[in-house]
C-alpha cells in the first residue's frame, strides 16, 4: 500500500509519554498493570534479552539473541525472500531473526483467523485494523496489550506528542483493555479519495470539483467531449468509491461500514443503511449510473493486490478519466498514460473527497495497521524482550526511516535539513522514484514492504517518499476538510459479540447486495421501503438495541 491515513482493508491495493526505564531488579515479580488492573510479569523470569533503562528514541539491541515468529501476508507483486537485507539488518541492528510463516494475500483474514482460532498463530500478528482483535477477544487467544505498554515507552510517547490518547481509549473492548496496537499517525487524511485526470477537467472547463454535485457537473461535460468514456470509475466492488463518499451524506458504507452504526444525533445510535442519508448516498450514484457517467464493471470487478488492472487500462484509454485510489494508483495511472497519450500529456493528481449535504466532511482521524500477539507469548522468558523490539520496530521514528528507506549512507542519504534522497543505484518504483535504477529497495532488498512500512509515520516521513502533487493533497485536506467525529464506541462483552455476529453478518449482506442493486439499476429505488423492511424482518431492531446498550455501558464505565 501507500502512504496511509486512514482505514482500508487488507484487501486494498499495495498501490496505495516519555520513555519508561525497565529497572530489573532481585525482586520475584514486578507488575506490568494498566489502569484496569493488568497481568503480573515476573520481570527476572521474563527479562532475557531485555534492555535495562530502556527509553523512547533509544535503539533497541537484545542483549542475547532470539527468533521471533511473525505472520507474513505475501503479496503478489512482491514475493518474499529471506535473502532480502531488510531481514539481515534487523537481526544486526537488534540481535532479533524473524521466522515468518506465509499467507497469501488472496485470503489473509481467513488464514489468519483459522490459525489463531487453532493456537497455531506466530507471536507477532502484524496488518492488523481496529476492530480486526474483537473477535478473538473471549477466546484469551491474544494478549491484553493495555496490560503491557508501560513497556513500550516509544509507544507511549508518541501517543502524547501526537495528541491520540482518546482515540487509544476508543480501542478498548468491553472488559476496558485494549487487545491490539495500532500505527500511529501524525496526521490522518483519506489514504483512498478520487483520482482525476485534472488536465482534462480543465479542458472542459470544470476545474477541481470541491463537491460531489460539482463532479457530477464535470463528470457530464466530459461525457459530452468523450462520448464513448464513463468517466467515473472505482475498481473495488464499490467498496472504495462509498467509503470515502459516505461521510459526505452523513453515513458510512463500504469499506468503512464498520458495525453500521453512526449517532443519530441525540446521543443514540442508528443503523446508517436505512437512514435518509445513506438512500440519498445511493440515488446520487445510481443517478450518475442511469446517464453513462458511473463505469459500472468497476463497482463489480474485485481488486487482486496488484494493482488498478482493468481500471487503469480505461485511464489509460481515455474511457475513465476519474477513479477512486492512492497516490500509489496515481503513479500507476500516470505510468500507463505514459504510454499512450504521452509523457507530458496529462496531469493527474489525488483530490480531496467531495463534500456533500452534510459538509465538507471526511472519515474520522484514524489509525493505520498495527499488530496483535499471541497470547502465549505473555508465559516466554524473553516476553519483555519483545515488547521492547516490538516498541522499537513499530514507533520508534529511526527504525521507521529505516523500514522505509533502507540504511542510511548505503541507500539513501539526508541532508542537514532531513530531506531523504534515493540513492541513483536505487529505486522505489513503487512511488516511481529513481525508475530504471538497478536495483529496488522494495523488490531486491525488502525495505518499504506492505507489512511493516505503513504502519506508523511522522507527517515528513509520509511526505519524504510521495510525490509533490500528495504532498499538496495533504495539504489541501488538511486546510479545507473536517475530520468527522470519532465512531461511537460500543465494546461487546462474550455473550453481545455471538449474538451480534448471528445478527450483523446476514445485515450487512442484505446492505451490500442491495446498495449495488440500486446503484446499478437491478433493484428500483421505489422499492427502499421493501428493502428496510428486510432487515427488519432479519432482526435490525434488535440489532440496534444491542449496540446501543453496549454504547451506554462504556459511556457509564469510561465516563
Amino acid at each position: 500500500m501507500s502512504s496511509v491515513f486512514g482505514r482500508t482493508p487488507s484487501g486494498a491495493t499495495r498501490r496505495r509519554v516519555i520513555g519508561f526505564s525497565l529497572a530489573a531488579t532481585g525482586a520475584a515479580a514486578l507488575a506490568a498493570c494498566s489502569d484496569d488492573g493488568g497481568t503480573e510479569i515476573d520481570v527476572e523470569a521474563q527479562s532475557k534479552g531485555a534492555m535495562e533503562n530502556f527509553a523512547a528514541d533509544m535503539q533497541f539491541t537484545a542483549t542475547e539473541p532470539f527468533t521471533l515468529s511473525v505472520l507474513w501476508t505475501d503479496w503478489p507483486d512482491l514475493p518474499i525472500t529471506d535473502q532480502w537485507q531488510f531481514f539481515k539488518e534487523i537481526e544486526k541492528r537488534t540481535n532479533v531473526k524473524m521466522e515468518v510463516t506465509n499467507i497469501p494475500f488472496s485470503d489473509a483474514t481467513e488464514k489468519r483467523s483459522l490459525l489463531i482460532s487453532a493456537g497455531d498463530a506466530p507471536t507477532v500478528i502484524p496488518l492488523v485494523y481496529t476492530g480486526d482483535e474483537s473477535s478473538f477477544v473471549s477466546s484469551g487467544a491474544i494478549l491484553p496489550m493495555s496490560d503491557y505498554v508501560e513497556h513500550m515507552p516509544n509507544f507511549q510517547k508518541y501517543v502524547e506528542e501526537w495528541d491520540l490518547g482518546d482515540m487509544v481509549d476508543n480501542l478498548k473492548q468491553a472488559d476496558g483493555k485494549y487487545y491490539m496496537l495500532p500505527g500511529l499517525q501524525e496526521v490522518s487524511v483519506p489514504v483512498f479519495t478520487v483520482v482525476i485526470r485534472k488536465d482534462v477537467f480543465e479542458e472542459v472547463g470544470a476545474g477541481v470539483p470541491q463537491t460531489w454535485d460539482e463532479m457530477r457537473a464535470a463528470l457530464v461535460k466530459i461525457k459530452e467531449k468523450y462520448p464513448d468514456s464513463k468517466p467515473l470509475a472505482d475498481g473495488f466492488e464499490g467498496a472504495s468509491m462509498l467509503n470515502y463518499a459516505s461521510h459526505a451524506w452523513g453515513a458510512r458504507a463500504g469499506w468503512g461500514f464498520g458495525n453500521g452504526m453512526v449517532d443519530d444525533g441525540s446521543g443514540k445510535l442508528e443503523y446508517t443503511a436505512v437512514t435518509e442519508g445513506y438512500k440519498q448516498m445511493v440515488e446520487f450514484f445510481r443517478g450518475l449510473v442511469e446517464d453513462g457517467l458511473l463505469d459500472t464493471d468497476s463497482m463489480t470487478a474485485a481488486n487482486d493486490g496488484s494493482g488498478g488492472g482493468s481500471v487503469t487500462e480505461k485511464v489509460a484509454g481515455n474511457l475513465v478519466f476519474a477513479a477512486s485510489g492512492s497516490p500509489g494508483t496515481a503513479i500507476e495511472f500516470q505510468q500507463a498514460l505514459n504510454e499512450t497519450v504521452g509523457e507530458g500529456n496529462h496531469e493527474v493528481v489525488v483530490i480531496p473527497p467531495p463534500g456533500g449535504p452534510a459538509g465538507q466532511i471526511v472519515e474520522p482521524r484514524n489509525f493505520w495497521n498495527g499488530f496483535m500477539l499471541n497470547a502465549e507469548i505473555a508465559d516466554s522468558e524473553n516476553f519483555v524482550a519483545i515488547l521492547q523490539f516490538l516498541d522499537w520496530l513499530y514507533y520508534n521514528q529511526e527504525a521507521r526511516e529505516l523500514i522505509r528507506w533502507g540504511v542510511l549512507d548505503e541507500t539513501y542519504t539526508k541532508d542537514a535539513s532531513g530531506k531523504i534522497t534515493l540513492k541513483p543505484e536505487f529505486s522505489l518504483n513503487a512511488y516511481n522514484i529513481n525508475p530504471g535504477a538497478p536495483t529496488d529497495i522494495q523488490r531486491d532488498l525488502g525495505w518499504s514492504n506492505a507489512v511493516f512500512a505503513d504502519s506508523s509515520e511522522s507527517r515528513a516521513l509520509k511526505e519524504s517518499y510521495n510525490s509533490p502533487t500528495f504532498v499538496e493533497y495533504v495539504e489541501a485536506v488538511l486546510s479545507s476538510r473536517t475530520p468527522r467525529d470519532p465512531n461511537p464506541p460500543a465494546p461487546l462483552d462474550e455473550a453481545e459479540l455471538e449474538s451480534s455476529s448471528l445478527m450483523a453478518t446476514p445485515l450487512k449482506d442484505t446492505v451490500d447486495t442491495n446498495t449495488l442493486k440500486f446503484i446499478l439499476g437491478e433493484r428500483d429505488i421505489a422499492e427502499w421501503d421493501d428493502y428496510v423492511g428486510e432487515l427488519e424482518a432479519q432482526g435490525l431492531q434488535q440489532y440496534v438495541d444491542l449496540i446501543n446498550t453496549a454504547r451506554t455501558r462504556f459511556e457509564e464505565e469510561n465516563s
